[in-house]
């Protein structure tokens, strides 16, 4: 019988929610018509008691629009009180809800009644941004909704004339003028209102007063006052008459009517006091109405606490027992699951050690691997740099010989080309290495800037003749002599750039500029640009051709093949001298790559040059006096070394390994010794030690064909004055010659002057 009468009820209580839920949009709609009689106490508190009363209702129904219309009442009666914070709290409720369901036209007036909370509160510059937003919602409200499109046409009025009130008041006419005009289309599209017309008429007359045309000012104010003398007497009204009155008045003096400008002053003052009588008259009924309302809220509070505490005791004993069952019922669930839980962890945790122990192989594999990788290339550099370096040296000594045919000079030429070629490629391939594995660092040396570039264009000239291209260098002679920079990395990128150039180019020009930016007292900022009229590079492929291991399409490219490492490489190592790669080109039309970097200028290296031209301190008429010591286990390198220090006059004798550079140093004087790395008996390394042991003052260069990066981790630790990789620059090779053995000649009783940097 119980569940019958229980069953009966809920079906009932769910009918009334039912015929509720159909009418609360009715019954919510007329609580606006409740809420505008504000002037009797009963109806305030009536509509404010309705209000809640619906607002409860609507959440329980999970309404939106009830809820909406409910919170937008209450909000208008907080206003209506002075209670802003409370009319805020309501306003920000409804606009929750409005926007739950998209109805533009709510929302709108959310955001525009806040607006008007912060202008009470004579905060102007925050009421802005909501009326904007009160805008932009209201512009949506659709076409097809007749009463909701009149709605919003004059909701825009009101924002629009607002925002031309508060533009006039902070004098931005111009500002103030759009949105007047965007009023007076609003005011077109509705049916007549001799308010919303009296009140664009005065802004507008404002507008005109401001910009000191007084006619067309007093023109509009007489509109006003036509017009709201048609309206009914009311506290707005009273208003808007004084301001008009007074505006007028100030007006109509400018234009010397005094006479009639004093009666509106007085018009004027009379309209303000009735407004300041009706407006007490209000204050009073608003007093009242919080009083009452604060009671009823009271009464409501001890009523819902009363009913809350019978129905809390009561449900409390019914449920006593569903309680217990549950917590049961819960407890043997959960101590089910805590057991299934745990013998999944226990099986997931024998799953996780297993793959561990695989990911902890893995990573040791792929470490090895990576270690492996790094040693193979390092063997290979230097497998392939010690050729080289006879190739290149023998060739460079033979090219200086003029007794050879033409044809001669021509294979001679070509073969230099590819033994600088190969050596360019095994650089490219040893910093993508070391670029990716972050192990890279500048290595700042002084720089003759203009023979660097001269040095690294002649080294084209088999190349040039046998494409039948020309090459022209435009160096800025405002350019300092000396810079501090990393001279292999920037003879790499400029070397990758011009032979791109020459790859791609037929019969044509190569332009090599080197351009003065910027300089101060100790930088120079220059722009570096390579431009060729070869065969240009698509517009697609652009980003592309910087990737590792790219090249442009086959079809285009069949003739053109290489590792497609060289801009890759390059263009990271501009980014590593704090640069940005640039390129511009057009198919056919050519290519031009540049990027802009900054040196340190290198005054010392400057200073010591100018010295020794006026002093003649250190010249190569007297390096016959200076003997050094070549220990290098490789007999073309030996040769190379050997013929390049007999052209310049310095003596020389050479050692098979480091053992016999050990004991020729114990038997004879030195200037200098030249120190291969890998020789067999004894390495460079353990030979450089114990000489320094013999000997601390003694400058030894490391000369290998190991990367110098490398070598030079361990360069104090082992004692090297200096590193010079193999094949090496014959001007860098004599210039380190020269500094090392002048710095000995000005070592005295064991101290060492300030070392230059290497």
């Amino acid at each position: 019988m119980k569940n019958v009468v229980l069953f009966i009820y809920l079906l009932a209580f769910s009918f009334s929610f039912s015929q509720s839920e159909y009418e609360i949009r009715n019954q919510i709609d007329n609580f606006k018509t409740v809420a505008s009689n504000y002037y009797n106490t009963k109806g305030i508190l009536n509509a404010f008691n309705k209000a809640n009363q619906a607002r409860q209702l609507s959440d329980s129904l999970n309404d939106d629009y009830g809820s909406a219309l409910a919170n937008f009442t209450l909000g208008k009666l907080y206003m209506h009180m002075h209670k802003h914070e409370n009319a805020k709290a309501g306003f920000l409720r409804m606009q929750k809800h409005s926007k739950q369901i998209k109805d533009n036209y709510l929302t709108a007036i959310s955001y525009f009644n806040i607006a008007l909370l912060n202008r009470a509160k004579n905060n102007s510059l925050a009421a802005v941004p909501f009326f904007k937003e009160a805008n932009s919602y209201a512009l949506k409200i659709k076409n097809d909704d007749g009463d909701n499109t009149n709605n919003g046409q004059s909701l825009l009025f009101q924002i629009n004339i607002n925002l031309g009130a508060l533009n006039l008041e902070n004098n931005k006419l111009n500002d103030a003028t759009f949105y007047l005009l965007s009023a007076q289309d609003n005011l077109a599209k509705l049916s007549s209102n001799h308010y919303y017309k009296s009140q664009f008429n005065y802004y507008y007359g404002d507008l005109y007063l401001k910009r000191n045309l007084y006619n067309l000012a007093n023109d509009k104010f007489e509109i006003a006052l036509n017009t709201l003398k048609q309206d009914k007497e009311n506290l707005d009204n009273n208003l808007l008459l004084s301001k008009i009155y007074k505006a007028y008045s100030i007006s109509l003096e400018k234009t010397g009517h005094n006479d009639l400008a004093y009666a509106m002053l007085k018009l004027n003052d009379y309209r303000r006091e009735r407004y300041i009588n009706e407006e007490k008259r209000n204050e009073d009924t608003i007093f009242d109405s919080k009083l009452n309302i604060e009671l009823y809220k009271q009464d409501a509070k001890w009523a819902n606490e009363g009913r809350s505490l019978q129905e809390k005791i009561t449900q409390e004993a019914k449920n006593f027992n569903t309680y217990i069952t549950f917590t049961a019922l819960l407890l043997l669930v959960l101590f089910v699951g805590l057991f299934i839980i745990y013998a999944s962890k226990r099986k997931l945790s024998k799953i996780l050690v297993v793959q561990n122990k695989k990911l902890e192989t893995a990573k040791e594999m792929a470490e090895e691997s990576s270690r492996l990788k790094t040693k193979f290339i390092s063997n290979v550099s230097h497998e392939l740099r010690t050729p080289l370096y006879g190739v290149v040296g023998l060739t460079s000594l033979m090219l200086k010989n003029n007794n050879f045919s033409a044809r001669d000079t021509k294979y001679l030429k070509s073969l230099k080309y590819s033994g600088d070629y190969l050596l360019n490629l095994i650089n490219d391939i040893l910093q993508a290495g070391k670029i990716e594995s972050n192990t890279f660092e500048l290595n700042n040396v002084s720089v003759k800037l203009k023979s660097l570039i001269q040095n690294i264009v002649d080294s084209f000239e088999y190349r040039l003749e046998e494409s039948n291209n020309q090459i022209h260098i435009s160096y800025d002679e405002g350019l300092p002599e000396f810079v501090k920079c990393d001279k292999i990395r920037l003879t790499q990128i400029l070397f990758n750039l011009i032979g791109n150039s020459i790859k791609f180019t037929e019969n044509g020009n190569i332009y090599v500029k080197v351009i003065l930016l910027n300089s101060d007292t100790e930088n120079v900022q220059i722009r570096f640009e390579v431009e060729d009229d070869g065969m240009g590079i698509p517009k697609d492929k652009q980003t592309v051709i910087f990737e590792n291991f790219s090249q442009l399409n086959e079809n285009i490219n069949i003739n053109y093949q290489g590792t497609g490492l060289g801009l890759s490489v390059t263009k990271k190592l501009v980014e590593l001298f704090g640069s940005k790669i640039e390129l511009e080109s057009d198919l056919g039309l050519g290519s031009t790559f540049s990027f802009n970097v900054s040196f340190k200028i290198d005054h010392k290296t400057i200073e010591d040059q100018k010295r020794k031209s006026t002093n003649n301190e250190f010249s190569v008429s007297n390096s016959k006096n200076y003997k050094i010591l070549i220990a290098e286990d490789n007999k073309i390198n030996q040769i190379v070394t050997s013929n390049l220090l007999k052209k310049e006059n310095y003596k020389f004798d050479i050692a098979q390994n480091g053992l016999e550079a050990l004991n020729a140093f114990k038997c004879n004087k030195y200037d200098l010794i030249l120190m291969d790395i890998n020789m067999p008996i004894m390495d460079g390394n353990e030979a450089t030690i114990e000489i320094k042991k013999l000997d601390s003052d003694i400058p030894i260069v490391a000369l290998t064909a190991s990367s110098a990066d490398e070598v030079r981790k361990n360069k104090i630790e082992i004692g090297f004055d200096d590193i010079i990789t193999k094949p090496f620059d014959n001007e860098l090779f004599f210039k380190t010659i020269s500094k090392l053995i002048e710095r000995k000649k000005t070592t005295f009783k064991g101290v060492k002057v300030l070392e230059l940097a290497s």
